[in-house]
């Protein structure tokens, strides 16, 4: 057996802090993004953006409240999006709370209006260098669920 097969076996880090962890990271994420300019909010957006420049994103996120577990359009680019992402390295997670997420997103900046919050993406800065520590959690988050074989984890953000 290799270290690395050890690895997989082992369960991911179990407990509420763990999680908790993955939540306030997204929230700390998400706000340095929008500050930053890297983030792209939409389901349609988000894929125009990843078929025009895949290279540049950097992280996922799909959200759904109860309600939008009935919409199989939505769940179809879901799926497609998920695939997208599987196929082109790209971390990605889900959220069951739309509602928390226009509470840190807030909405459009250009019209006011409230926005797709269904997909977002972050997107590499133009800055070279550019490392932020909630995004490298994360990608450690994501990397720890692929190892338990859960592909697509689902992070609850903090109240």
């Amino acid at each position: 057996m290799t270290l690395e097969e050890i690895h997989r076996q082992q369960p991911m880090p179990a407990g509420h802090d763990w999680m908790q962890g993955a939540g306030t990271a997204l929230h700390e994420l998400l706000v340095s993004a929008q500050r930053r300019g890297c983030l792209t909010a939409g389901v349609y957006e988000s894929a125009k953006l990843m078929n025009v420049d895949p290279d540049n994103v950097a992280f996922c996120v799909l959200a759904a409240d109860q309600e939008d577990e009935g919409d199989i359009a939505l769940q179809i680019h879901f799926t497609l999006i998920q695939a997208f992402c599987c196929e082109n390295d790209i971390d990605i997670v889900r959220v069951n709370d739309v509602a928390k997420l226009a509470a840190i997103v807030g909405p459009s900046e250009d019209s006011g209006e409230p926005r797709d919050l269904h997909c977002i993406l972050i997107t590499n800065p133009n800055e070279e260098g550019w490392k932020d520590p909630a995004l490298e959690k994360l990608n450690l988050f994501c990397e720890e669920s692929r190892n338990v074989n859960d592909w697509v984890p689902t992070i609850t953000l903090p109240e």
